[in-house]
């Protein structure tokens, strides 16, 4: 909605990783460094770490599009609770080997023979373990059983295990010191910085043909990057709702006032998802506010709010109704079709539907 009223090409700022939306923030450019690093090294594990919404699938994304599939044949797991047979099973069905009902040895064995073709064609196999903080001891340590399998003393497997920052103390276990040894590169992606911020909200919104409308102010950029601490599928978050509102608003120049208003109305809206009350626009008055000409005013501008968004999407609602009223004719004229007296159909749900006693 938001996109047609500011005359832009797309969404910038969509909670779903996108890796045409990639900034090359510092700290991204020094976790991309280190993978690129830890693939040429050919063998062993790379690690990478990041708080929940730091980018790293983007991040993770971005290296696979610039991958050399000539050279390079890599394999995706997203993990729950896998145990180690079921991991094996994960990662053959990653690699396109059909092994559904193959025990261990059956599994050990496809896998390496897969590893030895791939190696064979000259391509490196590469295995990318996502949410690994999920990962128990035992299937990971099945893992590192993986990386055994060699070929003139070459390893034929490299895998990279990518996770929140817990997996940090996880990898540091005495358990998996044998895993850890082969570590060939490890770096954890932090939050962006006051400038890496503005730079990724300026990048995302060029991206979608952005020329200067809406106007961003200084103070804006500040109070966006402390709110969302630089994370940022925080940033997102709070962007797509500051543009959103700017657009209900009619507003071309967002400011430090602006943006605390969304950050308000978002919390608003947290708190009365946790007390059980439907999210959504909430017409009550702040916490502390005075019944009166205070909350009215407030009443009166989120109403106004509303009716703009209905105005907006007039059609889409036109077009529901039509389709509700489609449907009730169709259910009208199915009812006078039937024999006078004659109950519709009904579905025979196994239970006896007369009262008890």
């Amino acid at each position: 909605m938001y996109e047609a009223f500011y005359h832009l090409s797309g969404l910038p700022f969509q909670l779903s990783p996108d890796p045409r939306f990639y900034f090359a923030s510092q700290s991204h450019r020094k976790a991309m460094a280190y993978l690129v690093y830890g693939l040429n090294q050919g063998e062993g594990f790379v690690v990478v770490t990041g708080d929940v919404g730091s980018g790293k699938t983007t991040l993770l994304g971005r290296l696979l599009a610039g991958l050399d599939t000539k050279k390079y044949l890599a394999g995706t797991v997203v993990t729950t609770q896998l145990d180690p047979v079921g991991m094996l099973r994960m990662v053959a069905s990653a690699f396109g080997i059909g092994a559904p009902e193959d025990d261990k040895a059956s599994l050990l064995r496809k896998i390496e023979q897969f590893l030895l073709a791939a190696h064979k064609a000259a391509r490196q196999p590469l295995l990318i373990i996502d949410e690994v903080q999920n990962v128990p001891v035992r299937s990971l340590e099945e893992l590192r059983m993986l990386s055994n399998f060699q070929f003139q003393h070459r390893s034929l497997l490299q895998t990279l295990l990518v996770g929140q920052p817990q997996f940090r103390s996880t990898i540091a276990s005495p358990e998996l010191e044998q895993l850890r040894q082969r570590v060939t590169a490890s770096y954890h992606l932090g939050p962006l910085d006051e400038a890496d911020t503005r730079g990724y909200i300026e990048h995302r919104l060029r991206m979608v043909q952005w020329k200067g409308d809406p106007e961003i102010t200084d103070a804006a950029f500040s109070r966006i990057y402390r709110h969302s601490g630089g994370l940022p599928r925080r940033v997102n978050t709070l962007c797509s709702r500051l543009l959103l509102y700017g657009s209900l608003e009619g507003l071309h120049r967002l400011d430090e006032t602006v943006v605390d208003n969304v950050i308000e109305e978002l919390g608003r809206e947290v708190a009365e998802t946790e007390g059980g009350s439907s999210p959504g626009l909430s017409f009550a008055a702040p916490a502390g506010t005075a019944r009166g000409d205070e909350s009215t005013d407030l009443l009166a501008r989120r109403v106004g709010i509303l009716e703009r968004y209905v105005h907006a999407h007039e059609q889409t609602i036109q077009k529901a109704l039509a389709m509700f009223s489609e449907y009730l004719a169709t259910q009208e004229q199915a009812a006078e079709a039937r024999p006078e007296g004659r109950p519709a159909a009904r579905e025979d749900n196994g239970h006896d539907d007369k009262p008890n006693g």
